[in-house]
């Protein structure tokens, strides 16, 4: 069976409905199941009360921010859902973007890379040891802290979410697993490259480190236009998915959906993304090319995609349940 796994951004969804989800990705034998961090409630609250209610399957952050939770805050947190889901959490950090961190937390971004390093080796030394004693790190100095509990485990695997060669090479020198989003095949092919290279700079060998996609994937019949709205969203507001958008070869389109998102235009801003980069970077509805296409991603070199239903609306959870039901591993 070919692993798959499946990820939750809200999408009107409560946290019950995810959930429920996440029970019928288990049942249906998916690897692992991920929530991420935004707007559609506390990833690790949502994923406690899913440990709570599975026994099997995988679960993960996808993201965590370095920026929003303190190092301590995320190895407590970390540990505690690793307690409920009896070792089967994966903690996916990343370091969010600056759109997000100042406007929406009121939070300063900087030194991302270094912020993203000292957190990943807070995490790992407080998991490892309990306690930490003047951490002088590039961007995170920390006096003292102790765990005041025990860990289940003290080896936690850790991903990073990635978009270009810097991270990507870093991700592959001190971490487990990679989290990419908005990747085409080609893409995971020239990703999977600068992981390995930064693994094998490390003394890492490369085959040990997961190569994971976000893959957003609509209902059945339900046509483009979510996908246009996420799609919109993301070329408007992030400049990381934008460039990596345009590089896919759709550079004055993804432009003309970016002035008209600056503009306060988002109805235009959607109607302007182009048909071929949602074709390129989406999973098809059609069961024998949705195939096909995951075929071509673990040829490139993923070794775990993760459908990303891209639901909203009333119905939400029942078009989730429908994608997962749709998309199970084979």
């Amino acid at each position: 069976m070919d692993r798959i796994g499946v990820a939750f951004t809200g999408g009107g969804m409560s946290p019950l409905d995810v959930v429920r989800c996440v029970q019928l990705a288990e049942e249906l034998g998916y690897d692992s199941a991920w929530v991420a961090e935004g707007h559609g409630g506390d990833q690790f609250s949502i994923l406690t009360a899913c440990g709570l209610a599975t026994s099997r399957i995988k679960l993960g952050t996808s993201i965590s921010s370095v920026y929003v939770r303190s190092a301590p805050t995320i190895a407590m947190a970390a540990a505690c859902v690793d307690h409920y889901s009896n070792g089967r959490f994966i903690l996916g950090l990343g370091s969010s973007h600056r759109v997000q961190v100042g406007p929406e937390h009121g939070l300063e971004f900087s030194a991302p890379i270094p912020r993203v390093r000292d957190t990943v080796e807070i995490v790992r030394r407080l998991l490892r040891d309990g306690n930490l004693v003047n951490y002088q790190g590039e961007a995170t100095n920390i006096e003292t802290f102790d765990l005041h509990f025990p860990v289940l485990r003290p080896e936690m695997s850790i991903y990073l979410a990635a978009v270009f060669p810097k991270m990507l090479g870093i991700a592959g020198e001190i971490s487990e697993g990679v989290l990419l989003t908005w990747c085409t095949p080609e893409y995971a092919r020239v990703a999977s490259d600068y992981v390995a290279a930064g693994a094998s700079g490390a003394g890492v060998d490369p085959a040990k480190v997961e190569m994971a996609t976000l893959l957003s994937v609509s209902a059945e019949g339900a046509g483009d236009g979510g996908m246009r709205r996420v799609a919109a969203t993301y070329a408007g507001r992030f400049p990381r998915y934008r460039r990596l958008m345009s590089e896919a070869g759709f550079a004055d389109e993804v432009e003309m959906v970016r002035r008209a998102w600056r503009e306060g235009d988002t109805g235009r801003a959607e109607r302007l993304v182009p048909q071929g980069l949602i074709d390129r970077m989406s999973l098809p509805s059609d069961p024998g090319a949705r195939r096909d296409r995951l075929a071509e991603y673990r040829e490139a070199g993923i070794t775990l995609p993760i459908i990303a239903p891209r639901v909203s609306g009333q119905n939400a959870a029942e078009s989730a349940q429908e994608i997962i039901r749709a998309n199970a591993p084979a």
